[in-house]
């Protein structure tokens, strides 16, 4: 059942024929064959709604799937999501913690790089944008395939000197 409900759930989402509403009522058909306190089936309930701009709406289903615990790949996917409808919805110092602490978190895991893009975007919101440039250039760094020392090294200064 997971995976044939996996796969409906991402050929909702591969579906550019549908709109953000038709897009949350295919998906909230779907997470109903879980049940109402299922993580994943909150989960991409609260992404269809995010999706569409509605973070308030998205705010208390992400909150709702990580209290009820989601796995390994779906954790982060919600932390990162949350604290992004977060900081749109003005609320940038819990935003900032949250993605702070999936920065941060180790092991790093495959929402490294998503987490690092979202804590600099939270970081600029904030007024912090030496800050944030060097966390998106620390993440970007170890995909360049020169420079990687140098970049590492610039990115480093930008939060050690200041103007």
């Amino acid at each position: 059942m997971t995976e044939t409900w996996d796969a409906r759930i991402a050929a909702i989402w591969a579906d550019d024929a549908l709109d953000d509403q038709e897009r949350i009522a295919a998906i909230d058909a779907i997470a109903a064959e879980r049940g109402d306190d299922d993580p994943r089936a909150l989960f991409e309930r609260a992404g269809a709604r995010d999706s569409a701009g509605r973070e308030e709406d998205a705010e208390a289903l992400y909150r709702r799937a990580l209290d009820g615990g989601l796995d390994g790949e779906h954790r982060p996917q919600a932390v990162i999501q949350l604290a992004s409808a977060l900081r749109n919805l003005g609320k940038i110092d819990e935003a900032l913690g949250m993605l702070r602490g999936e920065y941060e978190r180790t092991p790093r895991d495959a929402f490294h790089d998503a987490a690092a893009a979202f804590y600099a975007l939270a970081l600029s919101s904030a007024g912090h944008d030496r800050e944030a440039v060097s966390v998106a250039l620390t993440a970007l760094a170890p995909h360049l395939p020169r420079y990687t020392r140098s970049v590492t090294g610039y990115a480093r200064e930008l939060t050690e000197r200041r103007p």
